[in-house]
């Protein structure tokens, strides 16, 4: 099936989501979500476009941003390339991290705009991560209130330049209802208990016949359908021995 187009934004502002290849983690530690921001801050130099917003959410990101010099699938495949070099050099695995292509959205007035930069400093408050958007610390919202915290990454003067940052502040902790390129996370099964439970009904052996007592060939068929039954990749791995690595490379092919 052919791709489809990208909708063209006649402002250059897109709201961009990427999300990890089977939902898995792409930030497991700080080092690697310090590691995105510098690739990030890179890459907007090297394709000069301007960075309104962020928020990395342990296995998804949002940016809002204005292309300039480059269009978007030049720019995520520089920080793709970058990033995922780098993730698969640190945990010793090989292939995609990403799902397929990025999702984008144009932004075309100063009212969306303002919606969709809400979305994301919201983000970690909806999944429950904080009770406030200051709160979460790998998203832009601290780079907008305090000085201190301000590196330079986010072009902030923008969206202040709008409203003030007063009124910014105040609209950003209003309360929304906003559904902006939505992603909903699978929810994974609660304990390891339960997904051995899962293992065996499905599979019908215990957690270490999928790692030591079958084929190749049926260990990965049992991956797949694993996989496809909300246990996640480290959980999987975790409870059945088998690398995330290999979990990760079955699922993807």
């Amino acid at each position: 099936m052919p791709r489809t187009s990208r909708v063209k934004s006649n402002t250059g502002v897109y709201h961009v989501m990427l999300r990890g290849i089977n939902q898995q983690t792409i930030f497991e530690d700080d080092e690697d979500n310090e590691k995105y921001l510098e690739v990030l801050e890179l890459c907007k130099t090297l394709s000069g476009f301007e960075l309104y917003s962020y928020c990395l959410m342990g296995n998804h990101i949002h940016l809002l941003l204005k292309t300039i010099n480059e269009d978007l699938d030049l720019i995520f495949k520089r920080i793709g390339a970058r990033y995922v070099y780098w993730y698969n050099w640190k945990y010793k695995r090989t292939g995609h991290l990403f799902q397929d292509r990025f999702r984008s959205e144009p932004v075309n007035d100063d009212e969306y705009f303002l919606t969709v930069l809400r979305y994301i400093h919201q983000n970690p408050v909806k999944a429950k991560l904080c009770k406030n958007p200051d709160e979460y610390k790998w998203s832009s919202y601290k780079e907008y209130i305090d000085k201190n915290h301000n590196t330079g990454i986010v072009d902030t003067a923008f969206a202040i330049n709008m409203t003030g940052l007063v009124e910014l502040i105040m609209y950003t902790n209003m309360i929304s209802a906003d559904n902006c390129l939505e992603y909903t996370e699978r929810k994974f099964l609660p304990t390891d208990a339960e997904a051995k439970a899962l293992m065996i009904e499905l599979c019908k052996c215990n957690t270490s016949e999928v790692a030591e007592g079958f084929s190749a060939q049926q260990r990965d068929e049992y991956i797949r359908v694993l996989g496809n039954n909300d246990i996640s990749v480290r959980q999987l791995s975790r409870i059945s021995g088998i690398s995330k690595g290999i979990i990760e490379k079955t699922l993807s092919n």
